[in-house]
This record gives C-alpha cells, structure tokens and sequence, in this order.
C-alpha cells in the first residue's frame, strides 16, 4: 500500500492517500516522543499494518497540515473524512484554518500556537464544521508538532478521540 508522495509548492510532504510509510513513521515517532504514548495498539508486526489501521480503521480522527504560511491538510483518516465529508482529494487541498467556523477561528488558532510553542496539548475541544455546513464539536484532541530525529518541523498533527454533532434548537 506504500506509494510514492509528492513535495506541495508549500513545501509540505504530502503522502498519497494515506499511504506513505515515511509519513506514518514521522506521526508515530512525533506523537510518541512528544506525548509518552503510542498511536496505535501494541503488537503491528510493521510500519505497513500501521499505516494500513491508521487511515482505514482507527475509531478516531487523524489530521494533518504542512508548514505553509497558511497551512493546508497533507493528511485526513477516513474517519476524519467522513467526519468533515471531505474525500482525500479535497481534504489535502484545504487550509486547516477552514475546518473552524469562522467565530471559533480566533480559538483554534490559539491553540496551533500553543502546541508550536510547547510541542504538544491535550484536552482540546473545538467547533468545526463539515463541508455540508453542519457543526460539530471535536473533543479529546491531542495534538503535537511533526518533528522528524533530527528536529526539523514539518508541519503538525492532530488526534480526535470523539465528535458530537451541535444541536439545533
């Protein structure tokens, strides 16, 4: 399933389809450095059963943006995907900022600065909404700064443990 990625014009990498082993690592050696705890459950035998269980089947939403002065998504799980019922062609061509409504941007903001400045934050809660205009709350977000071993910054990533859709009324 490993297939060759791509360099954007922002100078982010941009795995294919969720299927770049290279990525993957960068996620879980970031995410596990960072935070002490491992993405995936114990046991994957290799990096191609993780990045395989990452995208398709993990019961939570895994995002992530580049570097760029306003970053755009290099990654989106499928359940991120149908959480934000964008497919992966237009998930990797969205801004991250557009995944906030536009009162709750000022927030979200606030907290990609803190994690760029502490490395990771936990507990997060935020409003997004999905392409159809329908809001819902993120919650339990875990999300931490994408530094390969040698500490070069390629952008960051973000976890949601669980999502509610807002009730009208």
């Amino acid at each position: 399933m490993a297939t060759p990625c791509c360099d954007a014009a922002d100078g982010a990498h941009r795995p294919s389809q969720g299927g770049d082993t290279a990525f993957v690592r960068l996620l879980l050696s970031s995410h596990r450095r960072l935070t002490g705890r491992s993405l995936c459950p114990s046991g994957f035998a290799d990096t191609g059963e993780a990045v395989r269980w990452l995208y398709e089947a993990a019961p939570f939403g895994l995002l992530a943006h580049g570097t760029g002065p306003d970053p755009v998504f290099v990654y989106a799980n499928t359940t991120a995907q149908k959480c934000f019922e964008y497919g992966w062609a237009e998930f990797v061509r969205l801004p991250s900022r557009l995944s906030a409504v536009l009162e709750v941007q000022g927030d979200r903001e606030a907290f990609v600065r803190s994690v760029t400045e502490r490395g990771f934050a936990s507990g997060y809660r935020g409003l997004r909404v999905a392409k159809s205009g329908r809001s819902f709350w993120i919650e339990d977000v875990t999300m931490w700064n994408l530094a390969d071993d040698d500490g070069a910054y390629h952008g960051q990533a973000a976890v949601f443990q669980s999502w509610t859709d807002v009730r009208e009324g």
